[in-house]
C-alpha cells in the first residue's frame, strides 16, 4: 500500500513539473522580451524564438537557433535539459529535436546568412520547401550547421 501511494505522489510529482515547465514555455515572451544575447525584440520574432531550459531549472530565452547556439557555448558548464523552438507557422513552441527543419531557400533568416526554420509537422517543412527552397533536414544538421554559422562570425 505505501509502495502504492509513492508510487502515485512519484508521478504526480513528475506531471506538475512535467505541466509547470509547459506554463513556463507558453509564457516565454512575457518572462524574457528581449533575446539574452542580442536584445531583439522575442515578440516581433515570435516565429523563430527559442528557449534553452537548464538542468538547474534555468531558462535563457532567444530570437533565434544562432542566439541559442551562443547561449549554449556561453554557458558551456550547465547541462542543457531541453531546447524548445517555434513553429514557423503556428508560433507554438515544440521540442527543437522533434521539429522538421529546413536550411536553405529564399526566405530570409534570422540571426543568420542561411536560413533555418522549425515546423511541428513534416508536412508543412514540406510545403515551405516547395514554395521557397531549401532543404528539409534533422535536428541534428540544422545544430551543427547553425554552429558553423555561429564559428564564421
Amino acid at each position: 500500500m505505501i509502495k502504492r501511494i509513492s508510487r502515485l505522489c512519484l508521478l504526480s510529482l513528475l506531471f506538475l513539473c512535467s505541466f509547470a515547465g509547459y506554463l513556463q514555455a507558453e509564457d516565454d515572451i512575457a518572462a524574457q522580451r528581449r533575446c539574452s544575447h542580442c536584445g531583439m525584440d522575442r515578440k516581433a520574432y515570435g516565429y523563430s524564438r527559442m528557449v534553452v531550459q537548464y538542468s538547474d531549472g534555468t531558462n535563457s530565452g532567444v530570437c533565434s537557433l544562432h542566439c541559442a547556439v551562443t547561449e549554449m557555448k556561453a554557458h558551456q558548464e550547465k547541462k542543457v535539459a531541453s531546447l524548445l523552438v517555434a513553429d514557423r507557422n503556428s508560433h507554438e513552441l515544440v521540442p527543437a529535436e522533434k521539429a522538421f527543419w529546413t536550411i536553405g531557400g529564399s526566405k530570409r533568416g534570422v540571426m543568420t546568412p542561411e536560413a533555418k526554420w522549425a515546423f511541428a509537422s513534416k508536412d508543412s517543412a514540406e510545403k515551405f520547401v516547395v514554395t521557397y527552397g531549401g532543404a528539409v533536414v534533422s535536428w541534428e544538421a540544422a545544430l551543427a550547421a547553425a554552429g558553423k554559422d555561429a564559428e564564421r562570425q
